[in-house]
């Protein structure tokens, strides 16, 4: 049996879903200990209890400490059952993220499934449905899988209420893909986006993206969502390179200004332009499982957040690779995944 410790490094929920999806994709089972432990509210909270039920449910797992609060969890899979499943988180809690926990398993399963996500959609402490749909998917469809996703109803934080609905077609392997080089960037685009809130805050927004790193006017759009059960506001500013695709994004807050959230996503983007590198910071903490899964990959990136490194350590625990991480430059670091 494996022993995580969930306060190691970043000490966050990701130590959980990685965990998760590993032992589902392997069949070892787990035990995680101090879940969570340096946060404010240690333990399960709803949205890591429906990531580890969901897991349950598709890997047929004995489970035991999954209950809200729980700083102890044990997870044993049996099997993979593709198939048609609806999970709710309950709260904005995001569906992006109980996502991660299950993809992985599904894009091996042996058959077709089809799965209905309930909960927060574009939530400020994880990638929005925009960011899995533009950018992470495009590279597991590379891979060999195809996943599709629709945005059934949006689900701002803290109100919640969203749903999107996932189709995956899986492969018996997925292939190895290398990201090293960028090429040269095709398109860009910023959308302001807002629910139940005054469209002039995406004018604000957009103005200052325009202003900012010179983007014609031509390549940015306005847009209220509908059917969205609380106020909202999200700003992405997409740059389309011939190699890969990276979304960089701002959300709104009580009491901050519009020019504020759009400097959020224009600091972003900035970094990553100058850098020169394929892969942001946020897709290289998520293609780490599929190109583990695929017995290696390459990537160049910006220097490893917290959170990355983190994650490297918890899927070696599952998997028999190295990794290694390489200085190429001041911002630019080289990531090999490889066989042990």
């Amino acid at each position: 049996m494996i022993i995580i410790d969930g306060s190691f490094g970043e000490g966050g929920g990701q130590i959980l879903r990685t965990s998760l999806a590993l032992s589902l994709v392997t069949g070892k089972f787990f035990r995680i200990e101090n879940i969570r432990s340096g946060r404010k509210k240690p333990g399960l909270m709803r949205q890591h209890l429906t990531c580890v039920h969901a897991a349950a449910n598709i890997g047929k797992a004995r489970v035991k400490g999954d209950y809200i609060g729980s700083e102890s969890l044990f997870f044993e899979p049996t099997m993979i059952r593709s198939g048609s499943y609806n999970f709710s988180v309950g709260t904005a809690g995001s569906t992006t993220l109980v996502l991660q926990s299950i993809l992985p398993a599904l894009l091996i399963a042996d058959g077709k499934s089809e799965i209905v996500l309930e909960g927060g959609t574009h939530n400020p402490f994880a990638p929005p449905f925009d960011f899995l749909e533009k950018v992470f998917l495009p590279i597991i469809k590379k891979m060999g899988a195809e996943v599709k996703v629709t945005l059934d109803r949006p689900g701002f934080y803290p109100a919640g209420g969203g749903k999107i609905s996932v189709t995956i077609k899986p492969v018996k392997k997925l292939d190895r893909i290398d990201i090293v080089d960028r090429g040269r960037i095709c398109a860009r685009f910023a959308k302001a986006v807002v629910a139940n809130l005054p469209l002039s805050i995406c004018k604000k927004e957009l103005d200052t993206v325009c202003k900012k790193l010179k983007w014609d006017r031509l390549c940015t759009k306005a847009e209220e969502a509908q059917n969205s059960r609380g106020p909202g506001n999200i700003i992405t500013l997409e740059v389309a390179s011939e190699n890969v695709t990276e979304l960089f994004t701002g959300f709104g807050q009580k009491n901050v200004r519009a020019e504020y959230v759009a400097q959020e996503a224009i600091d972003q983007a900035r970094r990553y332009i100058a850098a020169e590198v394929p892969v942001g910071r946020y897709l290289a903490d998520q293609i780490m499982i599929p190109m583990a899964m695929a017995g290696g990959g390459r990537f160049r990136t910006l220097p490893l957040t917290g959170h990355s490194m983190t994650n490297v350590e918890v899927i070696k625990e599952f998997v028999d690779i190295d990794v290694a991480v390489t200085k190429i430059s001041k911002d630019v670091y080289e990531v090999e995944i490889k066989q042990s």
